[in-house]
């Protein structure tokens, strides 16, 4: 792990307040997943079903890509590809620019967080105003999203209205979190109503019927999409399902992982701009699709399961190493298990392939998993392309990267002893021979748990308290 992730970590954990909050709010999401299952038959089902249609899906991507544009362009909504984040700023910048806006209402999308659009659109002198709760509260405060559904998940109620006291202050102070929703409603109603864009995301593109799916709970997703004259949605290339029937099952295991939640409040579909004679809509829809290293991706046959994601976050609510270290600690758009696997293999291995570290591999991420993405053997196979030496045999992004001599020559060394025998037995010896000369202080082991021969110590200790005799 790079040093500057483990002093990220160490300063996250030194916030008391922030993990409280964290460990809150994983318990109730972890209860609410478990409820909303009675029957383990039936999740069993529905998670092989959810699998193979996302496998299907991504078995036929390139086509189903074409079907998809063909279809929207056909309905009226115009389809633009990004290859990069800069890309797909410039696409959304040339589309404001044509409009001559100067401000975009966005709803909840994770894929503009991935191009950075509030700071790029913020540097033209473009104000981006989020208008998710969460997304809307950490804009607030100058900070980004700390998990996938949740944004603000690592507040609570109090420091969230005194934040809102801070930048409000002619609104009375409470910590109410009714009167808080309300307070935002009441700022971002007009916001709405005199956007010229709206921005969101996209939860599942159906390539049969060229429709775009939203799913949300506050209706600022379909105000954000509706109200203002030209509607942006940007996502990722891997979203696409073959055909509206695919939806149903992937809606229900989403919501339930995510939320706890049989059903999300809105469900939305938009398959056209506003036709003639119908009242409400945008007279303009765009859809952005970004790869920024999908299709490398999509490429290796093992890392291809990394796009069978739905972005429920069930992987991080269930994550023990996340609970602990929070969403920030990773420094990356998506934190977690998800994020572990995903953004090593988008920015490369040198950039974020300390992340493969960051994990225990206890296995909890891909038993809650709602597509069975088999997260710990990416990991693994993640922490190999890292340090393998025949770096040029994989596509992996930094492939070798983070391989050292020294470790190299230490792993060389005892693999050479563990296959000859009397080394190994010789050297097994006097190691136990010797133990007491071994430091107290063993470097970044010794931080979290006692070193051996302190540990030995102790255990003499506890028995002769116990007045046992030893030997």
């Amino acid at each position: 792990m790079t040093s500057t992730f483990r002093q990220t970590v160490r300063a996250n954990l030194a916030k008391p307040e922030v993990r409280a909050n964290f460990y809150r709010a994983m318990d109730g999401l972890m209860t609410r997943r478990l409820d909303q299952f009675p029957d383990k038959a039936e999740l069993e089902r529905l998670r092989t079903q959810s699998m193979a249609i996302r496998a299907n899906a991504l078995s036929k991507l390139p086509e189903l890509l074409e079907t998809l544009e063909a279809n929207l362009t056909r309905n009226g909504i115009q389809v633009h590809w990004a290859e990069t984040p800069e890309q797909g700023n410039q696409i959304v910048q040339a589309i404001l620019e044509r409009h001559n806006a100067k401000s975009i209402i966005k709803g909840k999308s994770m894929v503009s967080e991935e191009m950075g659009m509030n700071h790029f659109l913020e540097a033209l002198g473009i104000e981006c105003l989020e208008s998710d709760l969460g997304e809307f509260i950490i804009q607030l405060d100058g900070e980004t999203p700390s998990h996938i559904i949740m944004p603000a998940i690592h507040k609570n109620r109090i420091q969230i209205a005194k934040l809102f006291h801070q930048k409000f202050p002619d609104i009375p102070y409470t910590e109410d979190v009714d009167e808080l929703t309300q307070t935002a409603r009441r700022i971002l109603r007009d916001k709405f109503y005199a956007a010229p864009v709206g921005l969101s995301g996209v939860n599942f593109m159906v390539a049969e019927t060229g429709t775009l799916c939203l799913v949300e709970n506050e209706g600022n997703g379909r105000m954000s999409t509706t109200a203002p004259p030209v509607h942006i949605a940007v996502t990722g290339i891997e979203k696409v399902v073959e055909s509206l029937s695919d939806v149903p099952p992937l809606l229900s295991i989403l919501t339930r992982s995510a939320t706890g939640q049989p059903i999300t409040t809105y469900f939305n579909m938009i398959s056209s701009p506003r036709k003639v004679g119908e009242k409400d809509g945008p007279e303009e829809v765009h859809l952005v699709l970004l790869d920024n290293g999908r299709s490398n991706i999509y490429s290796d046959p093992e890392l291809l399961a990394t796009l069978r994601c739905i972005r429920c976050g069930a992987c991080i609510n269930h994550c023990p190493v996340y609970v602990r270290i929070g969403g920030h600690s990773y420094g990356t758009v998506y934190p977690g298990p998800i994020g572990s696997i995903l953004e090593p293999q988008k920015a490369g291995l040198d950039v974020h392939g300390e992340l493969a570290q960051a994990s225990t591999l206890c296995g909890a991420c891909s038993e809650v998993c709602p597509v069975r993405i088999p997260i710990p053997s990416i990991l693994n196979r993640l922490r190999y392309d890292g340090v393998r030496k025949d770096a040029a045999n994989t596509n992996t992004v930094g492939s070798g990267k983070r391989r050292t001599l020294s470790e190299a020559a230490t792993w060389k060394t005892w693999a050479w002893a563990a296959t000859h025998p009397t080394i190994y037995h010789a050297g097994s010896t006097l190691a136990t021979r010797f133990k007491g000369m071994l430091p107290t202080n063993l470097g970044a082991w010794t931080t979290v748990r006692s070193a051996p021969k302190l540990a030995e110590s102790t255990l003499h200790q506890q028995v002769k308290n116990l007045g046992v005799d030893h030997e």
